[in-house]
């Protein structure tokens, strides 16, 4: 069998904000791949030149064979993953409609799974809103995402959510631990039935984005204004932290694992597995494939 060649493509959404982008960067540039594989960031839009095709013919032109794909998004409800599965040839077709078209790869592609409720990160986001918090034991963690109205994708983000919120409750000592969307708007809902089941407590709201911008500092604050009388939030998103490079390297290094353990496996077998893997990905912590062009 020719020998593997790995390499790590991190795909993150996009931004026009060049400091929406430079922490991304940064944190990817302090990510230690395993034996100093190569590692490139890319972007699903608006970073011209750093695409995600872009960044396949940066790997494939180092005689990449096997690309570990790390997507940098909060949740595997996200229907952009389900696109960019779609183009990746991890899955036949995507579930929702789509513009993208299949990459140009000569690369096997093994696809990581999301953020949703990895335990790092919630040691991170309790660290973001740790300074918030005065008597835990008289607090609610209110962990707000963008979230989807789109059926399956909606169930997704509430599940990551939800575990997620429950990890830092427990990290944080929370009296309890609440999860809202922005989309569908489940805010209002969520701050007034606190409100008439515990006036008492105080609201600790974390925004779950990766980086700061105009959810974090615009849309999540007019959710939360005058709907609770004692909300804390102070908006501080999943960047900067090294926290989200250390989640990064655990993802390469399974990934990595499940690829070389796949490269074994009888091929019929590996492909049936692989589709398995990421159509199931709604209930499990990691996806895997290992499929050629």
């Amino acid at each position: 069998m020719p020998e593997r060649k790995y390499g790590v493509l991190v795909i993150s959404h996009g931004s026009r904000s060049e400091e929406w982008v430079r922490l991304v960067d940064e944190a990817v540039a302090e990510v230690r791949a395993p034996g100093g594989i190569p590692i490139v960031s890319s972007f699903l839009e608006i970073v011209e030149g750093r695409l995600i095709q872009d960044g396949i013919a940066a790997l494939e032109n180092e005689g990449v064979t096997d690309l570990l794909v790390v997507p940098l998004f909060v949740s595997s409800g996200s229907t952009h993953l389900d696109e960019i599965g779609f183009a990746l040839g991890v899955i036949p077709q995507p579930l929702l409609p789509t513009e993208m078209t299949p990459f140009e790869r000569t690369a096997r592609v093994h696809m990581a799974a999301p953020i949703d409720d990895d335990p790092v990160v919630a040691e991170l986001v309790y660290d973001k809103v740790r300074e918030l918090s005065r008597e835990p034991q008289r607090e609610v963690l209110l962990l707000v995402g963008h979230g989807s109205a789109e059926r399956g994708f909606h169930q997704r983000w509430q599940r990551g959510l939800k575990r997620l919120a429950e990890r830092v409750r427990l990290i944080g000592g929370f009296a309890a631990a609440d999860t809202a969307m922005l989309l569908p708007d489940q805010t209002a809902r969520k701050l007034r039935r606190w409100q008439e089941r515990r006036q008492d407590y105080a609201i600790v709201a974390a925004p779950l984005f990766l980086s700061e911008g105009y959810f974090t500092q615009t849309v999540v604050p007019q959710r939360l204004e005058g709907r609770h009388h004692n909300v804390r939030y102070n908006g501080r998103a999943l960047l900067p932290s090294p926290l989200v490079s250390r989640w990064m390297e655990r993802q390469i290094e399974r990934t990595q694992r499940l690829a070389q353990e796949q490269a074994a496996a009888p091929k019929p077998e590996e492909r049936r597995n692989a589709a398995r893997g990421y159509q199931s990905q709604t209930s499990e912590t990691h996806l895997q494939s290992d499929i050629g062009p």
